[in-house]
């Protein structure tokens, strides 16, 4: 049985709680240094909140040391790695092979993308240092992947969405070339998105103020059986700098996407972590962030990779402009033939449509069904497709629909003696506790409606414990129960909930 790992980024503590509850089963986040992006760094209270709330489901929480260090920092860099582990982090993302030497750092190591691993020789390098994890470039074909795989004896992680760098993973010196700050220390300046003139040997400008070395965003949900099949347990989405609506859609439609996979192949694959997921929301990648999407390398041959219009988001794209009016006064008024059904328009969106010259965005003011009314557009043409990058009533969604995150139980209740309940509880991921609770109450005249109060209350969920009862079995001596108080039982339910949760954080603690 392979467990199969949904890998998801956090700027924050609490943008990596969203992500648990969204699905994740396994967060990555940064320190307060020494990780790749230094916009994204978090104490060591947070990360060890973090890990107490994802180990009661069984989620991991890796730590980034991937960056280079200068002279004089690795002492610093080997006290904050201690003070990680201290916090309960479940892995280290690291770049520095010399971390592979320290004898007082215990947890498993994952070699990070940065140590640009792609090919087997340098897979087995890692592997040979006693790395548990390598994490692959982006730049391989699934052959190449699938060949990795099988020469290491360690697990593989495999990005499958977010953005793509221009270079290989590790290697880019384009923004210390410019700026003198070192992607490797965790300070690229995006030159990549930045826009250039195409001038050729003679001088005469070819392309004019293009993104030319703008790739479009990473997404193989399309292609996860293949990666696993390959060999691949871990799936990343890339975004540490992304914020909290972009996470928890992302994570919930890869997490609904491997969730099929393991229905397809229930003898094969499992999830590595616990819980169900209710609640929330329909995700939908192209109504956040992306530049447009591609599968880039993965079949081994040259796509249309390219983003040059669009360094930043485009979004979905919605139609085409269908009839188009400007009125003196009253600005722009244009409809839209969708590009499928189920579109729908409201006031405040923000659209973009490519031109010669780049990408031109605008509000919609006043959008009734396909009809949209604004500012005066000038470049905006019938026949130009339409795409929508801000999308208010999802973001709304996304704020309010929260998912919630739960593990199913069973509760087993036995009333014997002088009325003790024995509680036990069997949590599906296998933890199982036996609570006893002891009373001094009168016999319930009505057992019916005793046992009816009683299945209500331990039956009833928590904002605060995330567990589920889906099966309870009420087993007494004589038929009698006790005469126990709503609030009562609330307490018996709050407790054997504590039970379950120090069984969960202690077994998983490093």
């Amino acid at each position: 049985m392979q467990d199969l790992e949904l890998l998801a980024p956090a700027r924050n503590k609490d943008i990596g709680i969203a992500a648990i509850d969204c699905g994740a089963d396994a967060v990555y986040i940064a320190g307060p240094a020494f990780g790749a992006r230094k916009a994204a760094g978090n104490s060591f209270e947070d990360i060890a909140d973090l890990c107490t709330y994802a180990h009661r489901f069984g989620v991991r929480i890796f730590v980034t040391f991937n960056t280079l260090w200068q002279e004089g920092e690795e002492e610093e860099a080997h006290a904050q790695m201690r003070r990680a582990q201290e916090a309960g982090a479940d892995a280290f993302i690291i770049r520095e092979p010399r971390i592979a030497a320290w004898d007082d750092i215990t947890v498993p190591l994952h070699a990070s993308t940065q140590c640009a691993i792609r090919d087997v020789d340098r897979a087995r390098y890692f592997a040979s240092l006693g790395c548990r994890r390598i994490i692959l470039e982006r730049e391989l074909s699934l052959e190449a992947v699938r060949e990795i795989c099988a020469a290491v004896p360690c697990e593989v992680e495999f990005f499958v969405h977010g953005a793509l760098c221009v270079c290989y993973s590790g290697e880019c010196r384009l923004s210390e070339y410019i700026d003198g700050r070192s992607a490797d220390r965790g300070e690229c300046i995006q030159a990549c998105r930045s826009l250039y003139d195409l001038v050729d040997g003679e001088g005469r400008v070819l392309l004019r103020n293009k993104a030319l070395l703008s790739l479009k965003d990473f997404n193989l949900k399309a292609r996860l059986e293949d990666l696993a099949d390959a060999g691949v347990s871990s799936f990343k989405i890339e975004g540490r700098l992304k914020n909290a609506s972009y996470v928890k859609n992302v994570v919930r439609d890869y997490s609904l996407a491997l969730d099929a996979l393991v229905a397809k192949y229930p003898d094969r694959y499992r999830r590595a972590s616990f819980g169900t997921v209710t609640g929330g929301f329909v995700p939908d990648t192209a109504k956040t962030f992306n530049r447009g999407y591609t599968e880039l390398y993965l079949d081994g041959k040259r796509g249309k990779w390219s983003s040059m219009d669009a360094p930043k988001s485009m979004g979905e794209a919605v139609g085409t402009v269908r009839t188009l009016r400007r009125d003196p006064g009253r600005g722009l008024q244009f409809s839209v033939r969708p590009l499928r059904s189920g579109i729908e328009l409201h006031n405040g969106d923000g659209f973009a449509f490519a031109t010669a010259d780049g990408v031109t965005g605008f509000r919609g003011d006043v959008c009734e069904g396909l009809q949209v009314r604004c500012k005066d557009v000038p470049d905006l043409r019938e026949g130009m497709t339409l795409y929508r990058n801000i999308n208010p009533a999802f973001e709304k969604e996304l704020e309010t629909r929260t998912c919630r995150r739960e593990i199913p139980v069973s509760l087993s209740v036995r009333v014997h003696g002088e009325y003790v309940l024995d509680v036990r509880a069997k949590s599906r991921d296998g933890r199982e506790v036996l609570s006893p609770f002891h009373t001094d109450v009168d016999t319930a005249e009505n057992r019916e409606r005793a046992e009816a109060m009683l299945r209500e209350q331990l039956s009833k969920r928590s904002g605060v414990y995330h567990f589920s009862v889906e099966e309870l079995q009420v087993e007494t001596a004589g038929g009698r129960l006790p005469l126990l108080s709503a609030a009562t039982l609330n307490g018996i339910r709050r407790l054997v909930a504590e039970d379950l949760d120090l069984v969960g954080v202690s077994s998983l603690a490093p």
